[in-house]
């Protein structure tokens, strides 16, 4: 094996870019699991009301070119490639100019701070199968989860505190903070640090913040309407704080590092809306996207692993 690596890899989920791609985009998310079409109609409206498109794509672009810049400010200089999983630039199309670059030996940096199947393993196999259909070889070691790292959580709380001050100072301790993540089945999450990894950032994030008035909550399922998945719900618990008499709330979408249509309608139309009809002002904290400080968590990873890599064994 050799003793360094030619680039680095950002792994994605990728997302519609116009209203044309929208169906297409649903059927890869979607193929092979039992989603009714229903389901599908519904998501599709989600990205008409949010413009026709997800900006998932372009702001993964934009971490992939801030990563480079820190990156080479710190002297590694390492071309930054996007495979996604769903949408283009496709992870087969882009390990094939990988290839006819010359790499040989890649980073992987999964887009995903919380590990379940869905959001690990999966990219795993998704790399893997994606080097088989391109019909190449290039050796990958990915960087570790994300969740904890320091950069992360200060990134996160930096926007939850914008928006608990925007609430009055005679409302605000009396506020409550919801981290939400997408829910994943239930047996999914007993095989997996799902769950503990979300209630870890979750608690760095509100001692960072210093509100002591937070929960965790969950979003966006899309199986099977018989199968269990992780709760609470998000619009549940928005019902819940209006019972206990809570009249603002902040919610960030912990796990999530992009804006798309899970943050952008789940959250900031549909919860933004049963928060409304109930008398509680619901302020919608802005994911990390192309945050510095969140982009220099990312280089201190990737930094890591090179280290690790030229240490003596």
């Amino acid at each position: 094996m050799q003793d360094k690596y030619d680039c680095i890899l950002m792994i994605a989920f990728g997302g519609p870019e116009k209203p044309e791609d929208i169906r297409p985009f649903l059927k890869n998310v979607t193929r092979g699991r039992r989603i009714p079409e229903s389901r599908l109609d519904v998501v599709a409206r989600h990205y008409e009301v949010i413009g026709g498109k997800s900006p998932l794509n372009e702001l993964t672009f934009k971490q992939a070119e801030g990563l480079g810049r820190v990156l080479a400010e710190r002297g590694i200089k390492l071309p930054v490639y996007v495979g996604m999983r769903n949408w283009h630039p496709l992870l087969a199309d882009t390990v094939r100019k990988m290839a006819s670059d010359g790499v040989l030996s890649t980073i992987g940096l999964i887009m995903a701070g919380f590990q379940s199947f869905s959001s690990w393993e999966q990219y795993h196999q998704n790399y893997r199968d994606a080097l088989e259909e391109a019909a190449v070889d290039i050796a990958i070691d990915y960087t570790p989860p994300f969740y904890n790292h320091p950069l992360f959580v200060e990134a996160v709380a930096d926007r939850v505190k914008k928006r608990l001050e925007e609430i009055p100072v005679e409302e605000r301790e009396g506020a409550v903070v919801v981290f939400t993540a997408h829910s994943i089945p239930s047996g999914m999450a007993s095989k997996s640090p799902y769950e503990e990894q979300l209630e870890a950032a979750s608690r760095l994030v509100a001692e960072r913040v210093g509100h002591n008035r937070w929960q965790l909550a969950y979003q966006s399922r899309s199986g099977c309407p018989e199968d269990p998945w992780l709760e609470p719900e998000i619009c549940d618990v928005i019902r819940e704080l209006k019972d206990k008499g809570v009249k603002y709330a902040v919610v960030h979408p912990i796990g999530f590092v992009c804006d798309h249509v899970e943050v952008l309608f789940d959250i900031g139309v549909e919860a933004v809306g049963i928060a409304r009809e109930l008398g509680i002002t619901l302020l919608r904290a802005n994911t990390v996207n192309d945050d510095e400080k969140f982009l220099l968590a990312l280089a201190d990873i990737v930094e890591s692993k090179i280290n690790d890599r030229r240490s003596p064994q």
